[in-house]
This record gives C-alpha cells, structure tokens and sequence, in this order.
C-alpha cells in the first residue's frame, strides 16, 4: 500500500524553472502518494520541451493535468470534485484541455472520456513520454489514451522539475510497479511489475541536486527495499541472468551506501518499506553512515496473523516483532512509522485488539490509518466480502488514531532536553516569527528564526513538544552546515 501523503493537497505549481520562448502554460495538480508528486515533476520535465511551462493560476493554463491516486474511493471522490471545478473554468476558455494521469487514469482507462466530458486525454503512470503524441491527437480533435503497462520504464533519463519545491529536499524515485499481490492493493494493477533504476542516473541525479543547493533526497519506490539492478529488465529475469550479472548486482543496501558516499553531507532517506523485503543490511548501512536518517517507514496492516493472512502480508506478527527488535539493536534511537488498515473483511473485535496489542509493543513515532476501502479488481474485492459495518470501521478507527497519539507524545516525549540536528525547510504554520524543520527522525521542529534561513543544519535544543512537534531554542550551526 503506498502511503498517502494528504489526499486533499494542491499541488501549488510553483514556477521552478521556466524554459526561455515556452508560451504555453501548464497547470499540474497532485494528490496520494510521494510517487505521483515525483511523477509530476517528470510530467512537467517533458511537457517543458513540448513549450510548456507551470503555472500557479489555473484559469491561465492551455493544459490541466491532474496527478491521481486510486488507493482509497475517498481520493477518487476529490478526483471528481477537482474536475467539476476545471469544468466550470473550461466553459470559459473552452481551449483549455483537460488530462486525467496516474493510477486512477489507469484503472478507468476510457471511461473518463466517457464519464467526464471535459476529459481529453487520459495517461497511464508508464505513458508519459508519449504525452508530446497524445497532445498532439488532442490538438487535432480527438480524445487521446494511452495506459499501457510498461516492462522497463523508470523516467531515469528524464531531469526532473522540481514542482512545489522549496529548494532543499527533493524525491528522487528510484523504482517503479510492485510484485507483492496484497489482496487490497490496486498499484500493481495500476503501476505494474517491479522494474529498477540504472544506479548510475540515480547517483548523477543527486549529485545535480547538490550542485543545486538541495541538501535532503528521498529515495523513493512503492517497495524500494526490492531494488535490483543487474542490467535492466524485471527482478523476475533475475534468476536468469548471467553469473556476471548477478556478481556485481545492485541491491537497495548497495545504493544507499553509493548515495551515502556520493554526497556525504546531503541527508537522505526512503519509502517505502515493506517487512518481508527489508534485510538488516540495509538497516546495518544505515547505521554505518550519518548522513542517512534514522527513520524506517515500515507498514504492518494488521497485528492479526488471521488478517495479514488474509491481505497476503508475506510477514507474520511474531516476525514483524522480530524485524523492530533487530532494527531497535542496530540503530536504538531509529524512528518507526506504520501503515494501518482498520476494518478490512471478516476483521473481528480481537484481530482489532490484535493490532492494538501490536502498537503497543512498538509505540510508533507516527503513522497513517485508514478504514478499509474495497477497491475494483483487487483480490480482496473478487473474493471477500467487504462486511465490517461502517460505524464499527469509524470507531476502531477513532481508536487505533486515539492510541497512535498518544505513542506519537511519547516518542516525541523521549527528545525533550536533548540537542536535534534539524534542516529549516519553511516558516512555520503557526509563526512568520519561527523557522520549521525535520530531524533526522523525521520529527518536526520549529524555532525562533534568528539569523538562520531555509536550507540550514542547525542544532536545536528541544525544550516543549506536542504529539507532532519538537520546539526549541538553537544553539548554533551543525557540523553539516
């Protein structure tokens, strides 16, 4: 399951870069999971060479792309609202045209253009270098779609725009699809089979991110822990390829220590996680190397053995409890999130107190919980009965979100008086007076601004917190600055 960043967030379409005698405007909305705002970014990368470039108006756009996401109805539903608005601007400039891209482009293929008639193009996740072709089809008065799976598309050649940037941290995706078939997971329907990323373009993407001024990458794949990189190909060809091959393979612990020793001042961390592909070296990498955050996303789904069988979680409860231990031995102070699904069918009230029981053995430092959404064409939708009334699913919800903050205080709780390294991103939300940043636990931290700016490693003393927050004095510059 990826996880969904904020289901209801504009992309802002900030103008990072313009391409000199571009006179066609581009407006790009994302929403779900880290991987569509990265596909966003390659969409406006290829886009700028066709002579557009972004725009934050929308009522100023020639083409309106939405980035969509089909893990949850709820996130459809936005889909649609957003498109009703489009509607409302297009009736005024009835030039403008109108894409649906991403997973939710891919799983209603044509019926977009059947259903939503202001639709002109509807793009997979694996189809985008073909969008110079598919405008041109529009253009020229017919509807255009292209959803085709790839087998090897990764984008790797594509140099990125940094959409909604704010010049200091930046994805770099660095896998595409997935082969784990959980029963309620629609992205290996939606974004296709495992594929890896030549290591060579992820390493020569950071280091032009350096030279740029951004100072923190994610590594980014539904399942990086699967990152393969032999030659190309799907991780399945991987038993047949040569000795050769398989001798000087790339594994994900690999391109974490090769990222890790290309920039040795730039943080970097990943997501996502899944537990039966994480191996404890890449948890022993991280460990080696300070520049790598101490932060692990690591979705569970369930404290229920009965339910994880279920979701086809290739993990168990005692193994799961076995991977935080070996993790907490290696790297004490790493901070672990989770995933959570709450009333999937047949769950009952103990399999709930199972995964209650779960949280309270590793008191995570955050995570992202929702209530089951059955999703067309996943297993769990052919073969299971979607039958947790929804008044049981809100309330274990409420629960399981009730006892996540109060582990959430906790874990923030074990910082207080203690000195973090933070990486001012932004102002803060709340005070034009403090800066706000991340530690490398992926805490939040805001302080008085000083004579500090976005893009500092500054030391911060943690004096109060929230559930969600540290909040300090600094002390000075970190030794990264």
């Amino acid at each position: 399951m990826e996880k969904i960043i904020d289901e209801n967030k504009q992309g802002e379409n900030l103008i990072i870069q313009e391409k000199k005698g571009n006179t066609r405007k581009l407006f790009i909305e994302s929403y779900g999971c880290a991987m569509n705002f990265s596909d966003s970014e390659i969409v406006a990368s290829i886009l700028a060479n066709e002579g557009f470039n972004t725009t934050k108006n929308l009522e100023d756009a020639d083409l309106v792309l939405v980035n969509t996401c089909s893990i949850r109805d709820k996130a459809e539903q936005t889909i649609r609202k957003r498109l009703e608005k489009y509607n409302a601007v297009k009736r005024i400039n009835p030039k403008m045209k109108v894409g649906v891209l991403g997973c939710m482009a891919e799983r209603l293929k044509s019926k977009f253009l059947e259903e939503e008639k202001i639709v002109d193009l509807v793009v997979g996740p694996d189809a985008y270098k073909d969008l110079p072709n598919l405008i041109a089809e529009v253009e020229d008065g017919r509807n255009a779609v292209n959803v085709v799976l790839s087998k090897d598309e990764t984008y790797g050649d594509v140099s990125p725009v940094r959409l909604n940037s704010n010049g200091v941290t930046a994805l770099v995706s660095i896998t595409r699809g997935c082969d784990n078939m959980c029963t309620f997971c629609v992205v290996p329907f939606t974004r296709g089979r495992e594929r890896s990323r030549d290591p060579q373009s992820i390493i020569k993407e950071v280091n032009d991110l350096w030279d740029r001024g951004f100072k923190e990458i994610t590594l980014l794949g539904q399942n990086v822990d699967s990152f393969l990189w032999y030659g190309g190909g799907l991780k399945k060809d991987f038993v047949k390829a040569s000795d050769i091959q398989k001798a000087t393979a790339v594994s994900f612990s690999n391109l974490l220590e090769l990222c890790a020793q290309a920039q040795p001042k730039m943080r970097i961390r990943f997501s996502t996680s899944n537990p039966q592909d994480l191996t404890l070296d890449v948890v022993e990498t991280m460990a080696t190397h300070a520049n790598i955050c101490n932060h692990i996303h690591l979705p569970v789904q369930s404290g229920s053995d009965r339910i994880l069988k279920a979701m086809n979680r290739l993990h168990t409860r005692a193994e799961y409890f076995k991977l935080i231990g070996d993790i907490r031995r290696i790297i004490p102070n790493c901070a672990i999130s989770q995933d959570m699904i709450v009333g999937f069918p047949t769950e009952s009230e103990q399999d709930h107190q199972d995964s209650m029981s779960l949280m309270e053995h590793v008191k995570y430092n955050f995570g992202y919980m929702f209530t089951y959404s059955e999703r067309p064409g996943t297993m769990a939708e052919r073969k299971l009965d979607d039958d947790i009334p929804e008044a049981t699913k809100k309330q274990r919800l409420a629960e399981i979100v009730e006892l996540q903050q109060k582990h959430s205080l906790f874990r923030t709780q074990e910082h207080l008086n203690t000195v973090v390294e933070v990486l001012i991103e932004k102002e803060s939300k709340k005070s034009d007076q403090q800066w706000s940043g991340r530690s490398a636990q992926n805490i939040v931290v805001v302080f008085p601004k000083e004579n500090y700016k976005i893009g500092d490693f500054v030391n911060v003393k943690a004096t109060q917190c929230t559930s969600a927050t540290l909040i300090g004095e600094a002390i000075g510059y970190s030794e990264n600055n």
